[in-house]
């Protein structure tokens, strides 16, 4: 984990609470570094993620769809003979 402190100094202790508050503050999502701006009595906290697998969804012949491979053979062959419409400029 990538961690960056700018402005002052912080202890072990504080930077390990700031990480710990950005796992609890974010449990859906992978944290991967924190930048801390010490102003004084203040603290700015932003936290760097994970990216996220960007999943591609599609409306084929009716239905919401990622991928075909869980179509049987006939819902295949019926989105195989579809007339596809191009979309220009």
């Amino acid at each position: 984990m990538t961690v960056n402190v700018t402005g002052g100094k912080l202890s072990k202790k504080e930077i390990d609470a700031y990480i710990k508050r950005g796992i609890e503050k974010y449990p859906d999502q992978k944290v991967i570094g924190v930048d801390i701006n010490v102003d004084g009595d203040y603290v700015d906290l932003k936290y760097s993620f994970e990216a996220v697998p960007f999943n591609r969804i599609r409306r084929v012949t009716g239905y919401l769809v990622g991928t075909l491979d869980r179509w049987n053979d006939a819902k295949r062959a019926e989105e195989a003979d579809r007339v596809k419409h191009n979309v220009c400029c």
